[in-house]
């Protein structure tokens, strides 16, 4: 059997090597046929169960995976501006959301994440009678996430803010909302700032969802966490978005231990065998640090980490759920890029 897997694994590592050098060379990464052949072929690629772990790759892998990342990065990007701009043609944008050729895929993620949240997580997303408060760090231009979560999930009056490092990406965001003004405009924010930028506003949120491509690296993963730790406030939770088996080749893998080490108790962590790429991983940050002076030093969360499959059908009165998306298709879309 492990004859089996590591040839396998070498035939894996080799076709998403050949990917990489394909896709490495094409002279721009803004949405067309071939590139959407590749990213497809990608993602297919790595979407089933796999025994790699991408962490354990030799020096050579590394580097080509982690320059695969940046690509997934760059692609990503330029799809988003794409459709945004499109979008924002619209008198009235939010209705026509599902012109996104992976918006299920974003409605499932969602999901996923509301629900491993009210599960391991119900104090920070309750309503109450002060709005809570929601920060998306890594929004891009085009913020379904957190449009989403704010539409359908989250409680009525949550306000959620979003950051994004790059001010065209925000100014794209903004437009999108203009015409609800009244609504999710109303309770949606943009602000250009990177996630090290950001120190005392941290303490103010419930939740702090931090997207998959918020750095691209493991070893600046670690930092960002800790930097999180360092400012958010007790009792609130982290939502982080990894990857697990050959989706690591789309995203970094995140280690639970490094939440652990930056201050947080993880609650859960959910690792998809479906089309929503990204693993999501549900942490509370601790007060231990500060009830036991630890103030030179991270604690680890207690006991072993949970590992739990995609969450049951919630009820939808008792999630807070109180409306369908618009315009959405019915059946789901395989994505070319993972989920944002």
């Amino acid at each position: 059997m492990e004859a089996q897997n590591k040839e396998a694994v070498d035939a894996l590592v080799q076709k998403i090597t050949a990917l990489h050098g394909a896709i490495a060379k094409l002279p721009s990464l803004s949405p067309s046929p071939v590139v959407n052949a590749l990213f497809t072929e990608l993602v297919t690629a790595c979407v089933p169960p796999s025994p790699v772990d991408v962490t354990k790759l030799g020096p050579e892998a590394q580097r080509m995976r982690e320059g695969l990342i940046r690509l997934c990065y760059e692609a990503e990007a330029k799809l988003e501006e794409h459709y945004s701009d499109m979008l924002a043609a619209f008198d009235n944008p939010l209705d026509h959301l599902a012109i996104f050729p992976y918006y299920i895929n974003y409605i499932n993620l969602s999901k996923l994440e509301y629900e491993l949240l009210a599960r391991y997580a119900p104090s920070c997303v309750a309503p109450a009678p002060a709005p809570c408060r929601v920060a998306f760090i890594g929004s891009g231009p085009l913020p379904l996430s957190s449009l989403l979560l704010a539409a359908l999930h989250l409680p009525a009056g949550t306000l959620l803010d979003n950051y994004d490092s790059c001010g065209a990406a925000n100014d794209r965001a903004i437009r999108l909302v203009r015409a609800d003004s009244e609504n999710l405009g109303a309770r949606m924010s943009f602000h250009t700032a990177g996630v090290a930028d950001l120190a005392e506003e941290l303490a103010a949120y419930d939740v702090v969802f931090l997207d998959a491509l918020v750095g691209m690296t493991a070893e600046y993963k670690a930092k960002v966490i800790a930097h999180l730790g360092a400012h958010m406030a007790d009792g609130a939770a982290l939502v982080v978005r990894s990857a697990h088996g050959a989706r690591g080749f789309l995203y970094p893998v995140v280690d639970p231990e490094d939440l652990g080490r930056g201050g947080f108790e993880v609650l859960a962590v959910c690792h998809p065998g479906d089309d929503v790429i990204n693993s999501v991983i549900i942490a509370r940050k601790s007060d231990d640090m500060h009830a036991n002076g630890l103030h030179g030093r991270r604690g680890h969360p207690p006991g072993p980490v949970p590992v739990v499959g995609t969450p049951c059908r919630f009820d939808k009165m008792a999630m807070g759920v109180t409306a369908e998306p618009r315009n959405q298709r019915a059946g789901g879309n395989k994505p070319f890029h993972a989920d944002k």
